[in-house]
């Protein structure tokens, strides 16, 4: 019997067998598979504080696919510890860009839905959305919210430094609405609950002048948010991401007005690019054209890499001279010709 979308997928049979082991074993099963450790004690140190099961995904770039779990000659832990620790640059990075989109996401979409369908209390209307159930479980999440501020013990006053939160001011504020309006609403939503919301709209003119407000077009832009739910969680979660399989990729937009790699075919000569991290680090410069236009964001993505030239491209889905299409050089002309930004006189975007 064929299985349906939601069905569960079938257990292993086998019994897990393998002990835990102490650092300093494990340390030594390193070694044995043929990993340089010159100091044993950093290395137990680094797993103490990392631990294993985080780190030894890194090692597998560096291991001789023969299923015997041995490393090619010459590798060292630094080499796997500079690896772990580009990936957490990497992820850091990503969550910066991530968090100027969501944040530009949620700006527009109360901005326009307030000041055209219906005014600060917009959302509560189940005109404005397609499917009532998922608007009704918005509400839902929204009032269990609102429940549990007011469970909470009261945020301090009075204190020229620190202000309460503008669903607190709300609550213990007014008795109606009973929520909150949209602009303090948007803030108390998880980036899922935010593309949920936004595939959610009804009107086709509010999801599109969203869109154009980011430089996309609506069914970019949905799918986007799709995969940077998913790349926020990884992020949010320490996860690793160079080379993750995030089972969700951006649309590669076919509109020439959406910013994109002026070889637009670099997706279509390596089916496998369109499956890593390569598209979703495309998307997101594509939006900091509009949000963030004097971002530094792509040059510090090429100076990460350059910075460790051993990160194994192909798994990310880059390739040799990547950054020198003018999708990613074009953002660093005006800084580079910005007195400015040359003597650090302001702020890097």
């Amino acid at each position: 019997m064929p299985r349906g979308p939601f069905s569960h997928r079938p257990r292993g049979d086998a019994h897990y067998m393998k002990p835990a082991l102490s650092h300093v074993q494990l340390v030594e099963q390193l070694a044995e598979r043929g990993l340089e450790i010159p100091d044993a004690d950093r290395a137990i140190r680094y797993l103490r504080h990392i631990g294993y099961y985080r780190l030894s995904p890194y090692t597998i770039p560096y291991q001789i696919h023969d299923g015997s779990h041995q490393f090619h000659p010459g590798t060292t832990f630094d080499d796997v510890l500079g690896l772990y620790v580009f990936d957490r640059q990497l992820r850091l990075l990503v969550l910066d860009a991530v968090e100027r989109v969501e944040v530009a996401v949620r700006a527009s979409l109360t901005d326009i839905m307030a000041t055209s369908a219906g005014g600060p209390h917009w959302y509560v209307d189940p005109r404005h959305f397609g499917d009532a159930q998922k608007h009704r479980r918005l509400l839902d999440e929204i009032r269990e919210q609102c429940s549990q501020q007011l469970r909470r013990q009261a945020e301090p006053t009075g204190d020229p430094v620190t202000h309460r939160s503008a669903l607190e001011h709300y609550l213990t504020t007014y008795a109606t609405p009973e929520l909150p309006p949209s602009w303090v609403m948007v803030e108390m939503l998880t980036i899922g609950q935010l593309s949920h919301l936004y595939s959610n709209l009804r009107p086709r003119h509010a999801r599109t002048a969203i869109a154009h407000s980011l430089g996309l077009n609506e069914a970019v832009l949905s799918s986007w948010l799709k995969t940077y739910v998913r790349v926020r969680n990884v992020c949010a979660h320490h996860g690793r991401l160079w080379n993750v399989g995030l089972g969700v990729y951006p649309a590669i937009p076919a509109d020439a007005s959406v910013a994109w790699l002026t070889d637009r075919a670099v997706f279509d000569e390596d089916e496998n690019r369109r499956k890593r991290l390569y598209p979703v680090l495309v998307s997101l410069q594509s939006v900091l054209t509009t949000v963030s236009p004097r971002s530094s964001w792509s040059q510090r993505l090429v100076q990460l890499l350059e910075q460790h030239p051993h990160v194994p491209l192909r798994a990310m889905g880059l390739f040799h001279g990547w950054a020198n299409d003018p999708f990613w050089t074009a953002p660093l002309a005006p800084l580079a010709n910005s007195p400015a930004e040359s003597h650090n006189l302001v702020p890097r975007g």
